[in-house]
Formats: C-alpha cells, structure tokens, sequence
C-alpha cells in the first residue's frame, strides 16, 4: 500500500504541471577547417554553462536541448582540438548555429582527426557505451551481430551448428535479459530473438548506445542486464546517395543503397535497401555439414520526418524483410540404403511500421511524446525431421509526458504505455499459442544538484494478463567528484516472459526432446552496478582514460535451461535455489599521440545456477574475456589502419557421460585467441576497404556430436561455445555523395 501511494503521489503532482515542456533549443556545430572551410562536428558537447545538463551532436552536427529557467543562460559547445564557444539564450531564442576555430594558433595545425570509434558518455547518468559510425566500419560490420567486435561489453556467438543464428551475452547472460531497441523502440523482441541480430544492416546504423545495468524504467520492464539502442541514419542529415559494396572469399556479397531528399523546409525522406547472398556451400571440418547455411536477404527501409521547428515533430518508418536460410548436409550426401540427407530451411518474413510524434506546449519546460510501433513476423522452417512454423503479431505504444517541478533542477517524466503480443506456433503436431495483453504506467522523477550530483528514481505498474502485476523500482545516481572523475551507482527491478522455442532454438538442432515440467513462471531479477570513470588528460589532443565496472544480477526467479541430465531431453523448470551473475571489468582507452587510439580491457564473468538441485557454472559461457584494439589514421585519414584482438576464457561444457565414449566432449572447452585487421583508403567520394577476420584460423572442432548419424539419438549441434569458420579475407567499397 505504501509503494502505491508513493506511486499515484508521484503521478499526481506531475498533473500539477501538465502544460508541457516547452520548445526545445535547436542548432548546430561547426568546425572551421585547414582551409577555411567549415564542417559539421559530431559527437560535439552541447551544455547549459555551469551545469551538467547538456547533449551531444548527432552525425550531421546537429542538437536539441531543453531550455533552462531564468535570464542570462549560456549555452556552450566544445569539441576536442577547438576552442569552447558560448551564446547567451533568449526567451525566443531556438535554432542557433555554433561555428568552432582550432584550439591552436599556429603556421601549419592539423584540426582533422578520426572520429572515436567508441567512447564513454560522460553525460549519461547511466554508464553508457557509444559505438559510433567511425567503429562499425573498423570491421565490415555487415549487420548488428557483428557491431560489437571491438567492445569488451557485449559477447556475441552462434546459437548452434547449422543455422546461423547469432546470440549475444551482456553481463555475462543471455541477449534476451538485455532490452534491444531501435531509436527508444523496443524490437527484435518474441521470434525476432532468433535470426533478429541480421536484420539491422550496419550501414544503416547511425550509433549504439551499450548501457549496463537496470534501465529506465519509460521503455518497459524488460531490460534485466541492461540496453542496446540502435540510432539509424536520420532523412535530415544523411548523405544524398550512399553505396556499400562488400565481398568475401567464401563468395558472400552484400549490397546497401541509401537514399535520402529534403522535400521542403518540413518533410524529409529516406531509402534504404539492403541485399546478401551466399550460394556457396562450405566444409572446412570435414564433417559432411555446411559450416554456414546458404543465405539470400532482401531488407528494406523508408523513412518520413517532418520538422515543425517549434510545434510539432514526427517520424515514421515502414521496413519488409524476407529471409532465407538453407543448411545441413551437403547435397553431394550419398542418400543410399533409404537415409535422407538431414538440412534446415527456415523462411522468414517480416513486416514493421514503427514511429514518434513530440509536441511542444506554449508553457516553458513541458513537452508530451508518442512511441507506437506494429510487427507482423511469419516464420517457416524445419531442422531435419522437425518442423516449426510460426507467427507473431504485436502492437506496442508508450505516452511520455516530460515537466519541470518546482525549480529547473527536478524533472518528471511519466506516461502509459501498452504492449500486445500474439504467438501462434507449432512443432510438427505440437501447438503453442497464447496472447499477452499488457497495459502499464511508469513515472521517473530526476534531480540534479549543481553541478555534480544527479539522481534519478523510476516506477512501473504493469498488468500482464497472463503472469499477473509486475511492479519495477528503478534507482540511478551520478557523482562527479571533480571534472575528471564520475562515479555511477544504480540498482533496479525487471521481468519478462520466457518465449520458450524462439530463444532456444538451437535446441531443435538436435534430436532432443523439450520437457516443460511446469508451469513456467516469469523470470524477475534484481541487478546492482557500479562504475568508476576517470579521465588522465596529457594535452589537447593526448588522454588516458580508466573505467572500472562491477555488476551483479540475482534472479528471484528463472527458467532453468537443464541440458546436463540426459542426452535424449532438455528440461525447463522454474529455479529452485539461487541464480546470479557477477560481472567485473576494467578498461583503458588511450590516445598516445593524434590519430592513434589504443582500447584495452579485461572482464571476468562469474555465472552460476541452480540446476537439478546443483549450484553450478553456467555452461558454454567463457569465464573472461580481454580485448585489444588499435587504431591509427594517416594525416586527413586518407589511410586508416584497424587491428583488434579478442582473447576468450574457458568455460564448461553440458555433460555428455551418458553419451558413447567417441561421441564424449571434454567437461571445459579451452581458451582461445581471435585476430582481426582492417586496411582502408580514402578518396574525395569514396573509400576502399580490405581486411581479413579470425587471422589466427581458429574454429571450434567436431562442433556436431554424431554428425555421422543425424537422424540418430545423440545428434546434437547445439553445443557451441567458438567459431564455426575459419580465417575468412574481405574487401568492399564505400561511396558517399
């Protein structure tokens, strides 16, 4: 009683308040160049002088930042290399235009630098990784599964042997405990989990954004582990013509065209298209199954904005998607005596229409916003004998209401939301359907004392109609210390509902049957985090700088996935005992002289559960992780060299004494080094690019248990802890008119 009166007080005293934020202050910044010429500035920071209350560009330069109360308010914007620059704001002050000059006044100064390829958000009260465009092409990056190379954070690896399908670890848990978002909107949810991570192409990505930990509390209750946000390339700001042409030695091609015009003052528009093929069948094992399945995808995008200025903003966007995996045994295989050649096939198509609306109130500070989004995804496939089909239909909309309370340094965000869900699937005569209706209402109250001392404070009501109310308290605190030290320290509630096929689906590679021997209850955790930031400036240009996180997640429930007590099953059951994941890591991220970065950072993963009445590791997860990237850009980055190296942990394997002694895999897997390198070159339109990924060769051996009989008791391709392909060589072209 008492939580609910604290939550209907918080909602009632941002009613007081209800005539909105008022219209934000807009702009751009500017460098001038070597030669006199100016060009935009991204990731610049955009702040209110004396406060932490500030922004950051986004690709093109650009900003929008809440005003602040009171006469005389100067915003700034700075960027490293340049000097600071300070405009006083006026009550109709709205779209200004910052114009930054080199930092140093000299005979020859070089003011082109490469762009950070990630970097820490210094703003955020959330410990928040960016990726930005400048280190999703430090590898092809060929979609979002293979974004995260060069960050020590986020794991990615395959689901099994034959299909494809990528997962990643966040925390040292499964991607399904961290929430995935596309620009604040949750996606690749339900059946998306599955092959989702290959339907973001990486050219059409503006930025990730990595935050760790319990989240917000305005876009669900879901994110366990932390968020992904994925910012695509924005119609307003994005190149008129943009071309990525990519080629492999295993003969995979792909193709990206973006389009983008200005239709008038208002309205803005943008095409992206995307196409991969890959016919080629590839056996560096020795095994008598494809190492990767044939895959053909075909993904489009359109994109509308309207710019009101001061009124009304909005943006919608419709994408289709059809993919088409075939794998499994050769063609070539000898189907004599009767045995059919075991293959997967899954087909997938995928229709979304997604989009905001912002409106801006006459009243200072107060603002209303809309999140809507609608998915139709259909998926057919089989994997040897066993089919599965299946449809999912969703609908999801979030009202945010933002409001000053008081004094300009108490803010309230509160709203509904609503999310619908329905599954149909099926595996051969076996059916699962259900619908979740779930209506909720969150507020978050944030405060920030000048200048070092920011806290923020969420609730969430939720009715899942199923699993009954979810209650979500969220806490978020960030203390600077001094101007080149923060401390982050948050604590925060979440739940979801298992989709049980969809994110195991690895497990139909494999002739074990799935035994649900209760009722599956919603999983619900707990996740503590802390993190140490500090900033070691050498000059202008020459800075170390030091993080430190320490997270941990206990579950108060989780389905158990229990592959360790036969070889013929796999066992779902709620947890009984105690489930946790400690997580530790430390980074440096260096820059020894101009255009030379250098990223070096060590994680431990300490992950147990509770499985058959055993608290034990959890299994096919590396216990450490450490990573080294270097970076280095010629003068005006006509050439660009990349090199990254991962070093992954062991880990221990499910049980396999029950199986015959030559089908018998060791109780750990073993540590193992991963080198990849990139070469580009850039010209006045376009640049070339060339590089080679897994130098070392390093493959998972035998990654099939009885792959000499698939149709047999013990196959088994879902153990997978390494890479499925070996040294692999590249090259592309990127043209940007």
């Amino acid at each position: 009683m008492k939580k609910r009166t604290i939550f209907i007080f918080i909602l009632v005293l941002a009613i007081f308040h209800l005539f909105g934020q008022g219209p934000q202050v807009q702009g751009s910044v500017l460098g001038k160049s070597e030669n006199h010429k100016e060009e935009t500035l991204s990731y610049a920071n955009v702040y209110w002088a004396d406060t932490q209350v500030g922004v950051l560009t986004d690709e093109r330069g650009h900003f929008s930042i809440y005003p602040q109360e009171g006469k005389g308010k100067k915003l700034v914007a700075s960027h490293v290399g340049y000097r600071n620059d300070t405009i006083e704001i006026r009550d109709k002050t709205r779209n200004i235009r910052f114009v930054l000059i080199p930092d140093l006044i000299l005979k020859e100064v070089e003011v082109v630098s490469r762009q950070q390829g990630n970097f820490i958000s210094t703003l955020n009260p959330l410990k928040t990784e960016v990726i930005t465009s400048t280190g999703l092409q430090r590898l092809p990056c060929c979609n979002l599964s293979e974004s995260f190379e060069n960050s020590a954070s986020v794991d990615v690896g395959y689901t099994d042997a034959v299909s494809g399908a990528k997962q990643i670890q966040l925390l040292g848990l499964a991607g399904t405990y961290s929430q995935l978002l596309t620009e604040c909107i949750p996606s690749l949810r339900g059946l998306a989990s599955t092959y989702g991570l290959s339907y973001i192409p990486g050219p059409w990505m503006e930025s990730i954004q990595i935050s760790k930990g319990s989240a917000s509390v305005i876009n669900g209750y879901e994110s366990m582990t932390g968020q992904i946000n994925v910012d695509l390339k924005k119609p307003e700001s994005s190149s008129k013509l943009y071309i990525n042409l990519f080629g492999d030695e295993k003969l995979r091609m792909e193709a990206n065209i973006l389009t983008a015009h200005k239709l008038s003052d208002t309205w803005s528009t943008m095409l992206m298209a995307y196409g991969t093929m890959m016919n080629k069948e590839h056996d560096m094992n020795h095994d008598g199954f494809m190492d990767m399945p044939k895959n053909k995808q075909l993904n489009f995008l359109s994109r509308w904005t309207y710019d009101g200025k001061q009124k009304l903003k909005q943006q919608l966007s419709v994408q289709y998607l059809f993919d088409d995996r075939k794998g499994g045994q050769f063609h070539e295989h000898d189907e004599t005596h009767g045995i059919p050649r075991y293959s997967i096939d899954v087909q997938t198509n995928r229709l979304q229409l997604s989009g905001k609306s912002g409106f801006v109130f006459p009243v200072k500070h107060r603002g209303l916003g809309i999140q809507y989004s609608g998915t139709w995804h259909e998926q057919k496939s089989h994997f040897g004998l066993r089919y599965y089909n299946a449809t999912q239909k969703s609908l999801y909309g979030n009202l945010i209401y933002n409001s000053i309370i008081g004094l300009e340094e108490s803010r309230i965000s509160f709203g509904a939301s609503y999310m619908l869900d329905d599954y149909q699937e099926r595996i051969n005569d076996s059916v699962f359907n259900r619908t979740e209706s779930v209506p909720g209402a969150f507020a978050e109250y944030s405060f920030e004392k000048h200048p070092t001392f920011i806290v923020i404070g969420g609730l969430r009501l939720d009715y899942n109609n199923r699993q009954g109310l979810f209650f979500t308290p969220r806490f978020h605190l960030r203390y600077k210390l001094n101007e080149v030290t923060t401390l982050r320290v948050s604590v925060g509630k979440g739940f979801r509902t298992v989709n049980l096929i969809a994110e195991n689906i690895g497990i139909l590679a494999s002739s074990r049957n799935l035994v649900v021997e209760e009722a599956l209850k919603p999983e619900e955790s707990w996740n503590y985090g802390l993190n140490f930031t500090r900033e070691f400036p050498i000059d202008d240009i020459r800075k170390v700088v030091f993080t430190f996180d320490l997270y941990r997640t206990d579950f108060i429930n989780q389905v158990i996935i229990d592959a360790d007590r036969s070889p013929f099953s796999v066992f779902f059951y709620n947890l009984d005992g105690k489930s946790y994941s400690n997580s530790m890591q430390a980074e440096f991220r260096v820059i020894p002289f101009d255009r030379f970065e250098v990223v070096t950072a060590f994680r431990v993963n300490d992950v147990k559960m509770t499985i058959n009445g055993t608290l034990q590791e959890k299994p096919l997860s590396s216990l450490y992780k450490g990573l080294l990237t270097l970076s280095y850009a010629t003068r005006f980055n006509k050439w660009m060299f990349d090199v990254t190296t991962q070093l992954n942990g062991p880990g221990r394997m499910p049980d396999t004494d029950q199986y015959p002694s030559e089908y018998r895999n060791k109780s750990t897997f073993p540590s193992y080094l991963i080198l990849h390198a990139q070469i580009t070159r850039d010209f006045k339109y376009f640049e070339i690019y060339a590089g080679a990924e897994n130098l070392t060769n390093y493959r998972q051996a035998d990654p099939i248990i009885a792959a000499d009989d698939p149709f047999g008791r013990y196959f088994n391709a879902s153990m997978i802890w390494g890479p499925l392909t070996g040294r692999m060589f590249y090259a592309g072209l990127r043209f940007n008119l």
